[in-house]
Order: C-alpha cells, then sequence, then structure tokens
C-alpha cells in the first residue's frame, strides 16, 4: 500500500510540475505574440533582453501567486470550473504586477500594453490545455458505446444530470445515455453533459426508436406515484425496461449515480411517502403491556406481532388456528420455533367458550384482531362460513375481551366494508358495527381500522399474478379499468399501530393509501419485470366486486384530526344481543343476516340487494324466495 501510494504522488507531483512548465510556456508564447502584435508583426523593434525580463518576471510571479492560491497543489479537477476560475485569478494577478513594475522601470522594458495582452493570450492558452485534458480524461473514461446499453433518461433536473455525468465518468457503466427527456419546456434543444434533449414523455416510443434504446431511467427523485405509473406504462408499450431513481431520502450518498439505479418495483407505482410515526404515544400504550393478536399466523397478523414485539410489551400473545403458521411468526421473531412456549396460543375464535377461558387465563390489556376470512370471491360461495368467522367470531372476542377488561381492541377490517355490496364486505361491516357498540357500552377505546389490498400478503393480486406469470400465464384481469387500494404489509401495520395510539372509542379509522391503481397496470408491470410474453386475459367482475374501491361509505366524512395519514369516522353500533338473536342455518339466511345487520336498518322490507339476490332472500328474516 505505502509503495502504491508513492507511486500515485509521484505521477501526481509529475502532473502539476507539467501544468506549471506549460503554464511558463503561455507566458512566452504570450509575451512574444503581443510584443509582435505591439510592433505591427515587425521584429526589430522589439528589446529582445528587455523582453526576456517581462518573461521572466512574469514567469516568476505565476508560479509564486500559483502556489498561493494553490493553484499548483492539487486542490481541484484539472478543467473543472473551480480550477478555471483559480487560473484566471492567477493570471490576472501576474498580468496586473508586471504592467504595474513596467509603469516604475524608467526607460520602460516593453510597451505598457504588452503585460494585459500577454495576460489574455496565457489564460486561453492555459485555460484551453486544461479543458483539452479534461475533455481527453472524459472521452477515456465513457463506456464502450459498443457493448454498452442505449440508455433515454427521463429528468433534466439534479438528478438526471448527476446521473448521465455518472454514466459518462465510468467506463464499465452498463448504461450510456443517448437521450433526454422531460417535460420542463425551457430545457428544450438543450444538451446536459453533451447528451441532447430531445422531447416529453409524449414522445417516449418515438424518441426510444430514433436512438434505438432499450431503456428508460426515471431521474426524477421527487416523482409522484401518478407521474411514475404515466411513464413506466408508456415505456412498456414502447417496449423499453423502465429503471429508477430512488427518492433522495433513500440515496446512500448526496449526489446519483448508476449504482443508484434499481428495477421499478410496485412501491413506486403506488407512491412513496413517509409515515410519521408518533413512536412515544406507541410505546406508552404497548410498552409492558400483555398484547394478544389473533389471525398472529396469517399476513397482516405475523408483521403485527414483528413490529409490537420490537415495542416492549411485558407478554406478547399470538393466537392462531394454524400451528404452521404459528411456527413461522415464532420463527421469524425468536430466531426458534419450538411451539411449546405461552407466547403461541392453538385456538378458534369461532369457539366462544374457548375465547373466554383464554381470556381470563391470560388477561390481556391490549387486543389486535387481525383473524377473518378475507377471500372475496370463496366467501360469495360460502357465507355462513363468513358469518361463523367474521362476525360471531369477532363477536366471541368483543365478548371476551370486555369480561377480561381488556383495555383496548383494534378490529382490522377493510376497504370493502364502505358502501359493501360483497359477503366479505357485509361481514366486515357487521364486525365495525359490533365493535362501535361494545365500546359505545363499556367507554373503552375498542374501535376499527380499516384499509384496502396488502401486496405480498397470501392470496393477493401480487402473488397470484407472478404464479401465472411464472406459468406462461396468462394473467387474468378482471376488468381493464378496475382500481384498487394498495399498501404494503409493513406499512399497513405501521399505521395500524399508530391508530389504536390516537382512535377513540367506537370510530373507524381509515388509512390513507394513497391514490388508487389500476390492476392492470399492476399485471403489465409485473410482466415487465419478467421479460417474457405473457398475455393478459380480461375476465369480467365476479360477484360482489365493484369496478372501484372506496375507502370512505356514504355519508363518511374524511376528518384527520390527529394523523395526516388517518381519517377519522363515526359507526353507528348493532347491538350484540340483536346479533345472538340471528342463528342462520342456511347460506342464505346468513346472507340476510348479514346484509340486514350492515345497513343498520331493523326491517329490511322490500329492499333487495344483489347479495340477497344472488341466494334467492327476500326480507328481515330471510325468508327464501320461490
Amino acid at each position: 500500500m505505502t509503495v502504491m501510494r508513492e507511486m500515485a504522488n509521484h505521477v501526481w507531483r509529475r502532473r502539476r510540475l507539467a501544468l506549471a512548465v506549460f503554464d511558463a510556456f503561455a507566458w512566452v508564447v504570450g509575451t512574444a505574440l503581443a510584443a509582435w502584435f505591439r510592433y505591427d508583426w515587425h521584429i526589430a523593434p522589439i528589446d529582445r533582453g528587455k523582453l526576456l525580463l517581462v518573461i521572466a518576471l512574469a514567469i516568476a510571479l505565476q508560479w509564486v501567486v500559483g502556489a498561493g492560491t494553490g493553484l499548483y497543489s492539487g486542490r481541484h479537477w484539472t478543467g473543472s470550473l473551480e480550477q478555471a476560475v483559480q487560473l484566471a485569478q492567477t493570471v490576472a494577478v501576474t498580468g496586473v504586477i508586471v504592467f504595474v513594475a513596467g509603469l516604475l522601470v524608467h526607460p520602460v522594458w516593453a510597451p505598457r500594453s504588452v503585460p494585459l495582452t500577454a495576460a489574455l493570450i496565457a489564460l486561453v492558452m492555459t485555460e484551453v490545455v486544461r479543458l483539452g485534458v479534461r475533455r481527453w480524461r472524459e472521452r477515456a473514461c465513457q463506456p464502450n458505446r459498443a457493448k454498452a446499453e442505449p440508455v433515454v433518461v427521463f429528468g433534466g433536473g439534479a438528478g438526471g444530470r448527476q446521473l448521465i455525468q455518472s454514466m459518462l465518468a465510468d467506463s464499465s457503466s452498463p448504461y450510456v445515455p443517448v437521450a433526454v427527456l422531460d417535460d420542463d419546456p425551457y430545457l428544450k434543444r438543450l444538451r446536459i453533459h453533451g447528451v441532447p434533449v430531445m422531447g416529453t414523455r409524449d414522445t417516449i416510443a418515438a424518441v426510444a426508436k430514433e436512438c434505438d434504446a432499450r431503456v428508460l431511467v426515471i431521474a426524477v427523485p421527487s416523482a409522484d406515484a401518478s407521474t411514475v405509473r404515466q411513464i413506466s406504462r408508456s415505456a412498456a408499450e414502447a417496449g423499453l425496461v423502465v429503471k429508477i431513481l430512488p427518492p433522495v431520502a433513500d440515496l446512500l450518498r448526496s449526489s446519483a449515480g448508476v449504482e443508484d439505479l434499481r428495477d421499478l418495483d410496485l412501491t413506486d407505482l403506488l407512491g412513496r411517502r413517509v409515515i410519521n410515526t408518533d413512536v412515544e404515544t406507541i410505546a406508552g400504550y404497548l410498552l409492558g403491556k400483555r398484547v394478544l393478536i389473533t389471525g398472529a399466523g396469517g399476513s397482516i397478523g405475523s408483521e403485527l406481532c414483528r413490529q409490537v414485539h420490537r415495542f416492549g410489551p411485558s407478554e406478547l400473545i399470538m393466537l392462531d388456528h394454524d400451528e404452521s403458521a404459528l411456527h413461522g411468526v415464532q420463527l421469524s421473531i425468536y430466531g426458534r420455533a419450538l411451539l411449546n412456549t405461552r407466547d403461541v396460543v392453538l385456538a378458534d375464535i369461532r369457539e366462544l367458550e374457548t375465547v373466554r377461558a383464554i381470556f381470563q387465563e391470560r388477561r390481556p390489556q391490549v387486543v389486535f384482531h387481525a383473524a377473518a376470512l378475507k377471500h372475496l370471491p370463496m366467501l360469495e360461495q360460502y357465507p355462513l362460513e363468513a358469518w361463523r368467522s367474521n362476525v360471531l367470531g369477532t363477536l366471541n372476542l368483543l365478548e371476551a375481551a370486555d369480561e377480561a377488561d381488556v383495555e383496548r381492541f383494534v378490529n382490522i377490517s377493510t376497504d370493502k366494508a364502505a358502501d359493501p355490496i360483497s359477503i366479505l364486505g357485509y361481514s366486515k361491516r357487521v364486525a365495525e358495527r359490533l365493535t362501535a357498540a361494545m365500546s359505545n357500552e363499556i367507554h373503552r377505546p375498542y374501535l376499527s381500522v380499516r384499509f384496502g389490498n396488502v401486496l405480498g400478503s397470501r392470496g393477493s393480486v401480487l402473488t397470484t399474478f407472478r404464479d401465472q406469470i411464472k406459468q406462461g400465464g396468462p394473467v387474468t384481469v378482471t376488468h381493464p379499468e378496475a382500481t384498487r387500494y394498495f399498501m404494503t404489509i409493513p406499512e399497513a401495520v405501521q399505521l395500524v399501530i399508530q391508530a389504536a395510539a390516537i382512535g377513540q372509542p367506537g370510530e373507524a379509522l381509515i388509512l390513507d393509501m394513497g391514490s388508487p391503481v389500476r390492476i392492470d397496470d399492476v399485471a403489465r408491470h409485473l410482466i415487465a419485470a419478467a421479460a417474457r410474453p405473457v398475455r393478459v386475459e380480461y375476465t369480467g367482475l365476479r360477484a360482489g366486486e365493484k369496478v372501484h374501491e372506496q375507502l370512505l361509505g356514504d355519508g363518511e366524512v374524511d376528518y384527520r384530526p390527529m394523523h395526516p395519514a388517518i381519517s377519522h369516522v363515526d359507526v353507528q353500533g348493532v347491538s350484540p344481543l340483536r346479533v345472538r338473536e340471528w342463528d342462520p342455518g342456511t347460506a342464505a339466511e346468513a346472507v340476510a343476516a348479514m346484509v340486514t345487520l350492515s345497513s343498520g336498518v331493523h326491517d329490511a322490507g322490500p329492499v333487495v340487494t344483489r347479495a340477497q339476490a344472488r341466494w334467492g332472500v327476500i326480507g328481515d328474516r330471510g325468508g327464501v324466495a320461490p
């Protein structure tokens, strides 16, 4: 290492010496040309001896002033703007001093105009040489255009400029920028580090074809999700692979480079917003408490367990009826899963007496209820199971929580509970109303948290699409314009925990999920990322599905008094006694019960919902139509 360092220092000293020698040569040429020009291109009148004195003084001053300003100490890259300014200052000071010295000497060494003219010539020569050195180095460092991938960079701002410079300064870069696109009209026809600005987002396909580009990089770290979706859709239609420059907050360095590029993922399409969590408030209601989580082995439940564990509960009780799921979550938290400890509880929330016994023995203080049947098409076939799990299971937990004096109860709901038309939506709406009724009765913060689709959860559209792509397709999309709200699992759970800290008794808290995303866009993004030809097939909306989901129901107001990402709405309760009165023995009766109880109307009368019609149900007590 010492030898290599010495060799590097030796090379650097030689380079600085070469620049200093050339600067001296520039003063020789500049002074000679200035004198020659002063005497109208005649050599005879020139006093060569005195001219040599001027040259010697100029060279000495150039080196002394340059040493003082750090021009020859390697403070700046050769050919950089900073070095150009420093060089101009050095030459100017040298020229002025020689000029003043000429005024003080009698007889004069040379005409008074010579030092100033010589300074201008010397400055041009020295700057040109340094810029030439820089240009030569840049060309030597540029990627091999025959091997590097031609790239269109979208974004001519700071991020795009830094990225282009990084690509052009790395001979091993796998990408070479061939065009820049930007919607800013002021950038039209400009060149950024020699790369031309050739259009806007509307010309992606044309520019890519003209430049034979195969990759498009979105180099706008501040781009919102809708912008990313639009650009990526246009790029995909043009056959381009899309890369993205992460937000500034996610970059490891202050400047953007090739190494920061990554593939476009679904979080970019959904939006990249920072969640500001009040850790102290959360710790206040979880620290040292006995916390029970139902559905602990599920996608949401297991992440809840992992995040709650970070806040130091005195006891974390993980309840599920799936022993393999409990094994997985225990392993993910503790690194071992013997399943012989009290933190895992194997039980079914549909068994009232079992739930009561667990609550009386373990005396939880905070409960997160994530256990539920959630697959909409399945529940459309088996509504009686939705009643037993999502309605009665929730009621069992609420009654057991009341008897065990649980301080805080959080029911995990879904956006399908807002103006429901599906069995899943009806059942979860009833669960919200039961939670509100119990809260109003015992005056404790029992509340619901409502959000939409969670990416990466078991059976989610993301995993379904990936499996279909792996099998070669087709990828099935219900409707080309269908949109859904999406969240990542960690984001959803973090906001659930935050919501539980600020929710008031009887409320439903609705998590801000950003703008809805077209399912078709998600499918085509995954296909593009897989880089294989897979067909998209539109199957039509299934029973109980909406083209566009909603987070707020009719009459619910978007009110956010506590947290910018959490809305609070009041929920009209439904009496647990009234729910217990229903004892549906058939699917049709279960549908009638959930439709009636979810609406808050005691007598459904002649109104027949789509769900009731599908099951041939009319009236409040579920009479079967002929």
